[in-house]
């Protein structure tokens, strides 16, 4: 077996261990490998292959991957849509459970639901957006309070 395909073997390998753990550490030694091969098939030793991968590795991982990383984490003051309303907090309207209720978000009337099913959230609590699905918020109290039970206020 030729040595270009044995680096392509290990670039396959280690791309599709990517896939599964996207830490983009296994896909720059994948492209790693990937260098590697292209000096194997241009035919030179297996030394400088070995060089090649052994120089190529750790450049990838401290230059190139923290360039990467750093473009897939969008800034919240970047997001638009729906995307910029999770991680904002809300106002409850009408009293959120695990079937619905109503919040004020960016200054609109959102339908919502609880996020942990079993709580229950009076009218007045402030709350954390944890995720949009279609047009209901799906949110979690900010204070720790006891929301099993209702708010009495005193008369």
């Amino acid at each position: 077996m030729p040595a270009w395909v044995a680096w392509v073997v290990v670039a396959a390998i280690c791309g599709g261990a990517e896939v599964v753990t996207l830490g983009l550490v296994l896909g720059m030694i994948a492209i790693a490998a990937v260098a590697a091969a292209l000096v194997a098939a241009a035919g030179v030793s297996v030394v400088w292959q070995i060089i090649t991968f052994g120089v190529a590795t750790p450049l990838l991982l401290t230059v190139v991957r923290p360039v990467a990383r750093r473009h897939l984490h969008v800034p919240a003051e970047t997001r638009t849509g729906v995307a910029a309303l999770v991680g904002r907090q809300a106002v409850v309207l009408q009293q959120v459970d695990g079937h619905g209720g109503q919040v004020r978000l960016g200054g609109e009337v959102w339908s919502a639901r609880s996020y942990d099913s079993s709580a229950v959230i009076p009218p007045g609590a402030t709350v954390d957006v944890l995720s949009i699905e279609g047009a209901t918020a799906l949110v979690h109290p900010i204070d720790p309070i006891d929301l099993t039970t209702e708010l009495s206020w005193p008369r």
